[in-house]
């Protein structure tokens, strides 16, 4: 199975803290993005491996926009 991370806002890719193939958590972050000075973090939220990765640190994304897609072990 597989779990997608999207954005839940209009914010700027500040950093990006993982790679396609990482193993992570619920509380791992992933991404930190930049929104009005803030910087808001993306956590992985499940256990699982880091399948696909769609932005990079510089990236404007819009609310709903796939941030990454985590491999899971199990049905969700």
């Amino acid at each position: 199975m597989t779990h997608i991370l999207a954005a839940e806002m209009v914010a700027n890719v500040g950093t990006v803290l993982v790679q396609v193939g990482d193993a992570v958590g619920p509380l791992d972050t992933l991404v930190i993005l930049e929104s009005m000075k803030m910087e808001i973090p993306v956590l992985a939220e499940v256990h699982g491996v880091v399948a696909e990765l769609a932005v990079s640190v510089g990236d404007s994304i819009q609310e709903g926009d796939v941030i990454a897609v985590i491999a899971t072990g199990g049905s969700q």
